[in-house]
This record gives C-alpha cells, structure tokens and sequence, in this order.
C-alpha cells in the first residue's frame, strides 16, 4: 500500500463534520449535568403541583460551539415531591409517582449550552409532549 492510499484510508475513518453535533454516552457526566439542567427548566415552567425528573434518556449528542452545546432526547417522570416548599437539588431524593392517575411522563427534547470555566449552564429550548411511557426507576 503507498502512502497515498494510506493517507485516504485514515481520512475516511473521520466521518463527521467539524462543529457538527456528535453522539455522546448518556451517562458522560457532562450529559448528566445538562439533563438535570434541562429538568429544572421543565419544573419551573409547568404549573405541576409536583416535581418531575429524567426517568430514562434515550439520545444524547454534544456539539462544540463557544463552549457545549448537549442536543438531548430525555423522558422526565412525575414524582412524589411537591414543587412547593421542595428544593430543586434534591431530585434524587424523589421517588417517582407509583403505577395509578398520578403518574404521568413527558418525551422531551433538550438543548443546553454550557461553558463550564464560566460555571455558566442555559436551557436554550426545549419540547416536551405527554408520552405513554411508564417511569421505570425509582
């Protein structure tokens, strides 16, 4: 093999784009933290008397842009804790609604941007419809 084949062999190995968004592990620690991010946004626009939290997340891409930009696939659960008088940072202490007409869970699309030097996090959009889909961790 010449060099020159060599050269187009290790070029076509690279298939995206630069600055083009790129899948990521769903359990990067970077995701994570945009997710939760993401889920804080969801709270605090809805008029739930109870708190909701990722149940499951189903795509997660990264893109580099001035900082991170996570373009996320997300099923928030409503849980057990009531919005008020609750701090949003013990999520993890939530239960999620057992089987009944409580329980209820949204198909989300998330992006947030982040810079984190700058400690700096943004939900800069996100969707969210009613899905069918049980909560399936506690």
């Amino acid at each position: 093999m010449s060099y020159n084949q060599q050269k187009t062999i290790s070029c076509q190995r690279y298939t995206s784009v630069p600055g083009s968004p790129y899948n990521i592990s769903t359990d990067n620690k970077g995701v994570l933290k945009a997710v939760l991010h993401g889920a804080y946004s969801f709270n605090n626009q809805t008029n739930d008397a109870f708190l909701f939290k990722p149940s499951a997340i189903e795509k997660a891409e990264r893109q580099l842009v001035k900082g991170f930009k996570y373009i996320l696939e997300v099923d928030l659960s409503r849980t057990v804790c009531l919005k008020k008088g609750h701090k949003e940072a013990d999520l993890a202490n939530c239960k999620f609604q057992p089987d009944g007409l409580l329980q209820q869970t949204f198909h989300c699309d998330f992006e947030v941007w982040t810079m984190p030097w700058l400690r700096f996090m943004k939900t800069t959009y996100f969707v969210c419809s009613p899905s069918d889909r049980p909560s399936t961790s506690s």
